[in-house]
């Protein structure tokens, strides 16, 4: 990838963490016009993005396709470089059983794949964009920053996708359930939705009539942090939701595996806004738990609610930075208390926990060791409990110094791991075996 756009990409997002907190304004959150496209915050979303009254039977099914422009792309003798992309949409299954659409990008790199076997394939699952329609990933794609005074959208994962298109590795990218698709709210770390997604995004990559992929095509995930989990989990659920989709190895980078540990380190950081994502998909996944939201929250609580459901991960980082969970609730209590006042709320978050079914592919967990947004203790948890099933695990400890703001303690290692978690995946799709570290984990710290 070229270094300008590498930097460009990574000062975006170095910026939106490093910001203090200062108020967005609110804003009319969406909208629509007779061309069928709907407005978020300021920003157009397509009407391709509306899904149709049917959906196909089979997960996995292409609804529709388009070209899809990117922002960062040059001439070159065989096509545009880095690789030309599509735009698609596809059927999927949510975690109560119904179906559901979810939309994505499939990049057919230019260069050459030089490993062994046929092009392989990469189903990268985005770390935290937000829940406004107009966070997806695959909009970043085209649109890499956007700051129109409502939101700001900052396509980070777009460094990731370009470092593995120059390795000759196809890629197909999720936007997950929810997220860009106008018919509902995305489910944020909702591990049923999101392993779906991932795992039907292969599928749907593999129908694309001008792929160069193939169902003898070797396959690999690839995801950090709210990614990290997503594939994660689809790694667990492969062998019974998609025996077709062969795994080559995954990357679970800072998975968020233990949504009650990770409930508590965010509350009063520069991304508490992930909590109202979280609350937001919950409710929706499990309408039942409306009546402990309704129960707890007060009335500004209610109003954060609405407002990060639209809201992309630049805008929760300048508008709540720092924010506790208290002030949302009518009692003063956090959201950790109410979990440990609510059973039904207990169980929820016990049904989302990543490390109960051995992965049956080589995967490799890699966490910051000062990670204290999504902590290091319960992601390296999860790598002990897949070592102790039999998975073949290769866990990493990325050593960085705490600079003491949890948002940089969790993205830091996302950039320094990034390089060798991508040489890692590579290494596993030329058909390498891995080498696991199960027997070194647990003198580990």
């Amino acid at each position: 990838m070229p270094a300008a756009p590498t930097r460009l990409l990574a000062a975006a997002v170095t910026v939106a963490a490093c910001v203090g907190a200062q108020a967005v304004p609110a804003v009319a959150a969406t909208g629509s016009d007779s061309s069928g496209d709907t407005v978020s915050r300021g920003v157009t979303i397509p009407a391709f993005y509306n899904p149709p009254a049917e959906l196909p039977g089979a997960n996995g099914s292409l609804i529709r396709s388009e070209g899809l422009p990117l922002a960062l792309s040059l001439p070159g003798l065989h096509g545009p470089l880095p690789g030309r992309a599509t735009r698609i949409m596809y059927k999927t299954t949510d975690s109560n059983g119904k179906p559901a659409a979810s939309t994505g990008a499939y990049i057919e790199p230019s260069a050459k794949w030089r490993g062994s076997g046929p092009r392989p394939l990469v189903a990268l699952a985005p770390g935290t964009q937000g829940q406004g329609d107009q966070c997806a990933a695959s909009m970043g794609l085209e649109h890499p920053i956007r700051f129109n005074g409502q939101t700001l959208v900052a396509g980070y994962e777009d460094l990731a996708i370009y470092r593995l298109l120059v390795k000759g590795v196809a890629v197909v990218v999720t936007d997950y359930i929810g997220l860009g698709t106008t018919d509902r709210l995305h489910t944020y770390v909702n591990r049923l939705d999101e392993a779906h997604a991932v795992l039907d995004a292969v599928r749907a990559a593999r129908a694309l009539k001008d792929a160069t992929v193939t169902s003898g095509s070797r396959v690999g995930l690839f995801g950090y942090s709210q990614g990290g989990g997503a594939t994660a989990a689809a790694a667990e659920l492969q062998p019974t939701y998609a025996p077709d989709v062969t795994l080559s190895g995954t990357y679970a980078g800072a998975p968020p595996a233990d949504l009650t540990a990770t409930t508590k380190a965010i509350d009063g950081t520069d991304l508490v806004g992930a909590l109202g994502w979280s609350l937001n998909g919950f409710l929706q996944s499990d309408p039942q738990l409306r009546a402990i939201a309704d129960k707890h929250l007060n009335d500004k609580g209610r109003a954060a609610l609405k407002d990060l459901s639209t809201a992309c991960v630049g805008d929760a980082i300048l508008g709540y930075s720092s924010q506790k969970s208290s002030t949302w609730t009518k009692d003063g209590q956090t959201l950790e208390d109410i979990i440990k006042a609510e059973p039904r709320l207990q169980e929820f978050l016990a049904q989302q926990r990543i490390g109960a079914i051995e992965p049956q592919s080589p995967v490799r967990v890699a966490t910051g060791v000062s990670d204290n947004l999504v902590p290091h203790g319960q992601a390296r948890q999860l790598a002990v409990d897949w070592c102790g099933r039999g998975a073949q695990v290769t866990y990493k400890a990325v050593n960085i110094p705490d600079v003491g703001r949890a948002l940089i303690n969790h993205f830091a290692p996302l950039l320094t791991d990034q390089g060798p978690a991508i040489n890692w995946l590579t290494d596993r799709l030329s058909g390498e075996p891995a080498t696991s570290t199960c027997a070194q984990l647990p003198s580990q710290r």
